[in-house]
């Protein structure tokens, strides 16, 4: 699932195409997509609204319209796109919902999976009350990193990757931060020294910076707005590195399965 730094180079991608346009219409071929109503009241209320602004919170792209506010979540295997209308694409076979402008252009949302989601409302609070503070953000300071983890007794990197702890961590960034930060992933969240958190903490942004410096990570489905690849999967240190030396010290990058998801570390610099 693409986590901030590929959401992040998305909305940077598609920004100047998409503000200030218009929509002039709205085409779904999978309307479970779309969350709260029907495809036809989509369409209804969507029309007209020009997109004022677009920006990110957490995983989702956020379109600030005319009147209200469209969040998509690309989930698995999103991907969005703005072509000439009539233009063909590769991504094409997966469309399923399109964004009419008025300059004659179209916003695809291609999902092979179908898990992506499309959601219209007069707040978005109403649908992300529940997530995080965002750990690019200049307000999201140390002490405030240490506040969320005092008194957890979870692994600490499951802890990351919750949303409503920290906006935006997934799997791979989980990993990578706490390979630069060389904390075990399996420890408690409660165990960590004031140092062990500040240097997390640096980690964690220092990870998410690279990424989208490097245009996000494209190991799956990711693909930037004009349909290119991210570069930051060959600047790995420890996620998909198994059985490779750790950069650092040199032992075996080791892979485990740890809250159900695979977790990436070296075991002895990781402690």
């Amino acid at each position: 699932m693409p986590e901030l730094p590929e959401v992040e180079t998305l909305v940077r991608g598609l920004r100047p195409d998409v503000t200030g346009r218009m929509i002039t219409g709205f085409e779904s071929t999978w309307p479970r997509q779309i969350v709260g109503m029907d495809s036809l009241a989509f369409a209804d209320r969507i029309y007209g609204q020009r997109v004022e602004r677009l920006w990110r919170r957490a995983k989702y792209l956020v379109f600030d319209l005319s009147s209200d506010v469209l969040l998509v979540h690309l989930k698995m295997s999103g991907r969005l796109y703005v072509t000439p209308q009539g233009q063909p694409r590769p991504d094409d076979r997966w469309v399923r919902a399109i964004f009419l402008f008025d300059d004659g252009s179209d916003l695809r949302f291609s999902d092979l999976r179908k898990f992506g989601r499309l959601y219209l409302v007069g707040n978005m609070e109403s649908i992300t009350a529940q997530i995080g503070p965002e750990p690019l953000d200049e307000s999201f300071t140390p002490a405030l990193f240490a506040a969320a983890l005092t008194g957890r007794a979870r692994s600490i990197k499951p802890l990351l990757m919750d949303q409503s702890v920290i906006a935006g961590v997934g799997n791979i960034y989980a990993d990578e931060a706490l390979w630069r930060a060389q904390i075990d992933p399996r420890r408690a969240a409660n165990t960590l020294s004031s140092t062990d958190v500040e240097r997390l903490y640096h980690a964690v942004r220092g990870a998410l910076n690279d990424g989208i410096d490097h245009e996000g990570s494209s190991i799956n489905w990711y693909r930037k707005a004009d349909g290119g690849t991210g570069e930051h999967q060959n600047h790995f240190n420890a996620y998909g590195q198994q059985g490779r030396p750790c950069g650092r010290c040199g032992g075996p990058i080791h892979k485990i399965w740890l809250g159900q998801r695979g977790t990436h570390f070296c075991p002895v610099c990781q402690v």
